[in-house]
């Protein structure tokens, strides 16, 4: 038995097509074609709005969900990690439960897949019952070089315990200040870690610190009791010192980017080049987050420069391409796990970006950014990408009535 789909406006992952033309699934879901309204004959559903493959959320911390409300806006990034490692530690029945409640909100706001973050084993068993998919990056951090060897041995055990009922997992760095050359070393050589991930330039002070030794880093270090005696700063910024030590990954998630420049991302080109398995880079925003922590946001232009994902860059993974993909962070840092809101705030602060640009980001980018391409991100057949509805557009421009409903 098929199942036929029509609206307003029909956006397949790459491109939005009109309204006269039907999707075909089968009752699961699977994509079967696109055809025209005249060849698609009888029961066809018809929405109001755009269908879309369901969102991949590229960065989130499900693990962090109990803390919604938690921690002020507007502390900047220093002291919002200072509290997140002082007052993350709840009750496990009130973690577990708002984890519960987390998946099943992305869930229901059309998301499809996600990019998880993981210090603990919490989501291990709301992940065994989801209908989301989930590539977990279990995260390594650890700054003097003394303890590179115990923390990459800790991250590795809870690698061990997701695989087991997780078939998508990474050991990952958490950020450049606070993985030292060598846990980047073992990161880099463990032979799973297809799929990378790491919080990048989400503050000028991280910046600072590699460039001349001195910003808020110093404070955070002292406030743990971090021994940095031995770290001497590169004169470079922190993506250009870093990114050197990650060779053999196929894909690697840049994420929040706040204070990434134009040299940057050339120097993110021209290294990658060199590299012999071409890896593709992906530059994750989360406005959101950022508003809730600094107010401050990347600058998108930056970024739209690039050429963007088509379908004829898409077959090609050495092509040195860069994409954009979104993530929400954690409820945390925002005040709900929505990639369609995430795309409004960026179409409030950068209104020339077009909401079919916004959806290649949220759908198809973010799917290839996974590796979960195969299967999810656009509707091509054989693909069961999930089906949502956006409604509520005025002239193909998101406003703030604008709502996901979850179709398949």
């Amino acid at each position: 038995m098929y199942r036929k789909f029509n609206a307003d406006q029909l956006f397949t992952g790459y491109g939005l097509l009109d309204n006269g033309n039907v999707l075909i699934t089968d009752n699961g879901g699977k994509i079967i074609d696109i055809v025209a309204v005249a060849e698609a004959g009888d029961d066809v559903q018809h929405f109001n709005g755009i269908l879309s493959p369901g969102f991949i959320n590229a960065h989130c911390h499900l693990e962090l969900s109990h803390m919604k409300g938690r921690i002020p806006g507007g502390t900047g990034l220093v002291d919002f990690v200072i509290k997140v490692i002082s007052e993350r530690h709840f009750r496990e029945e009130e973690i577990l439960n708002a984890i519960e409640m987390a998946d099943q909100e992305m869930y229901l706001q059309g998301i499809v897949a996600v990019g998880d973050i993981c210090n603990t084993a919490f989501t291990i068993s709301q992940k065994q019952t989801t209908k989301l998919r989930y590539h977990n990056f279990i995260e390594a951090s650890g700054f003097p070089s003394s303890i590179a060897e115990l923390r990459f041995q800790r991250s590795l055990d809870l690698y061990n315990r997701y695989s087991l009922p997780c078939p998508d997992n990474s050991i990952v760095p958490h950020a450049p200040y606070s993985v030292s050359p060598e846990l980047f070393s073992l990161i880099n050589a463990y032979p799973s870690n297809k799929v990378l991930s790491i919080h990048n330039q989400e503050t000028a002070a991280e910046n600072e610190l590699f460039e001349n030794r001195k910003g808020d880093f110093l404070r955070l270090y002292e406030k743990l009791g971090i021994d940095i005696s031995n770290f001497k700063s590169s004169g470079k910024t922190s993506l250009q010192t870093y990114l050197p030590y990650l060779k053999k990954h196929e894909s690697l998630i840049l994420v929040h980017n706040v204070f990434t420049n134009a040299a940057d991302i050339s120097f993110v080109k021209s290294h990658t080049s060199g590299i012999i398995h071409q890896p593709s880079v992906f530059y994750c925003l989360c406005p959101g987050a950022n508003l809730y922590i600094s107010n401050s946001l990347p600058d998108v232009s930056l970024f739209t420069q690039l050429p963007s994902a088509t379908s004829a860059t898409l077959s090609t993974a050495a092509d040195g391409i860069t994409n954009i993909v979104l993530g929400t962070d954690s409820l945390a840092s925002n005040h709900q796990l929505s990639i369609l809101e995430e795309m409004k705030i960026l179409q409030q602060y950068f209104p020339t970006l077009l909401t079919e640009t916004l959806l290649q980001w949220a759908t198809i980018n973010g799917a290839r950014a996974l590796q979960l391409d195969g299967d999810l991100g656009s509707f091509e057949k054989g693909k069961s990408p999930g089906l949502i509805i956006i409604d509520h557009l005025e002239q193909n421009t998101l406003t703030t009535n604008s709502t996901v409903k979850r179709i398949l």
